[in-house]
């Protein structure tokens, strides 16, 4: 019979929530159009350091608060301009579908210049230029020889990120959830309520948001509290295995001009091959002092056998002294 010792059912223990945290859900937040605001971009930056930030290349502050961001170990994204179908003022060398490849990567070259420690690049509106393969082509090709990874806000449906980013080798991840396209607090809620189940039912999820006084009140309150079953990450972590399906459908949703959100969000099928994770080994005292070793599953049998043969809790337990598990030879 295995000896019960506090040390080892600590041991049990911590294994046991290294299992669970191992099979979290990941939840990346990032917040766009830093640089302009800098009460709210401080706000964001006390804020827990995995939320990635998104700096415009030509905000006023944007080098300043790149450098307080990497200082913190906190990952930084360039928020590229790209050209959008409607008609509204434009920032500064916005990306369009019309521009050369040498432009292009010119003005690419210029933005990472502009914000220093940045590792990747998202779309600030963009629906004309994300929708044109030609026009994304020349993104990914500036890209890959920055080795930056792209995030697709997918501010349209036929979005061809994913597909330009392809030939080129460029890693690349889509947004699942906008936070904060009608700026009040109590929406920006319920989408963090959707993002957190989107991450649970598909493993994770990729949600993005601006430095709104609403949205930074909402983050300040429901950050605290967030599920033990969620690991809050930066947004390259989910560059790994990630894979998103093509839609059936465009998606109605576009920032560019806020529209009613859809009342559920896209549903991506659960991965066919899990990732095995390995856990160690860990020892226990046998009563003939001999020592063996057992992993995963075995051990946790162990544990609960222990707990169970204990003389002191059999009273709480069925008179059944019969074990719960077949004894394991190591």
């Amino acid at each position: 019979m295995l000896k019960h010792q506090p040390s080892k059912l600590l041991i049990g223990l911590s294994l046991l929530m290294v299992t669970l945290q191992a099979s979290a859900a990941k939840l990346a937040i990032v917040i766009d159009d830093f640089g302009y605001r800098t009460k709210e971009d401080n706000q964001i930056l006390a804020l827990p350091t995995p939320i990635t930030i998104a700096i415009l290349p030509d905000s006023p502050h944007g080098k300043q608060v790149a450098t307080k961001a990497y200082q913190q170990g906190r990952e930084i994204i360039i928020h590229m301009p790209m050209k959008p179908l409607s008609k509204q003022p434009l920032e500064k060398n916005t990306l369009a579908p019309s521009m050369s490849a040498e432009e292009v990567d010119r003005i690419i070259k210029r933005a990472i210049g502009q914000v220093p420690y940045a590792t990747g690049m998202n779309n600030h509106m963009g629906s004309e230029m994300t929708s044109s393969l030609s026009g994304m082509r020349n993104v990914m090709g500036s890209l890959s020889q920055s080795n930056f990874f792209f995030l697709d806000s997918v501010t349209i449906g036929n979005t061809q990120a994913a597909n330009a980013a392809k030939e080129f080798g460029v890693p690349v991840v889509r947004r699942n959830i906008f936070l904060d396209n009608h700026q009040s607090e109590e929406e920006t809620r319920i989408q963090l309520n959707k993002a957190v189940a989107y991450a649970r039912k598909n493993g994770s999820a990729i949600a993005i948001g601006h430095p709104h006084p609403s949205t930074v009140r909402a983050l300040q309150k429901y950050l605290p509290q967030l599920p033990a079953d969620i690991e809050l990450v930066a947004v390259s972590a989910l560059l790994n295995g990630h894979e998103t399906p093509k839609q059936d459908k465009p998606l109605k949703m576009q920032p560019e001009q806020p529209k009613p959100l859809p009342k559920d969000p896209p549903v991506m099928p659960k991965d066919k091959h899990p990732q095995l994770i390995h856990v160690g080994t860990c020892e226990f005292e046998l009563s003939e002092n001999q020592t063996v070793k057992l992993s995963g599953i075995q051990f946790l049998m162990s544990v609960v056998e222990s707990l169970y043969q204990d003389k002191t809790l059999q009273p709480l337990l069925l008179n059944s002294k019969k074990p719960l598990f077949s004894q394991q030879k190591p």
